[in-house]
């Protein structure tokens, strides 16, 4: 998945896959997270969210199943 990098202080890049709905997430700590049937609408929100680390936390991470994969 091509990830884009971002300016954040916890998260790297931020990609979307739309045939499967899944979000992936790089932090700076080099963990990857995938987040699954996400939709399109909250990637695009994350990607434009003033913070995204809270945007994240507040929209996705604890509404969505989600796996280390790095």
């Amino acid at each position: 998945m091509i990830r884009l990098s971002i300016q954040s202080t916890n998260i790297s890049s931020i990609g979307y896959d739309t045939v499967t709905a899944t979000l992936e997430v790089e932090f700076t700590s080099h963990d990857v997270y995938q987040y699954f049937s996400v939709p399109a609408h909250l990637y695009e929100a994350l990607i434009h969210a003033q913070s995204h680390g809270q945007f994240l936390n507040d929209n996705i991470r604890y509404h969505y199943r989600y796996q280390k994969v790095s």
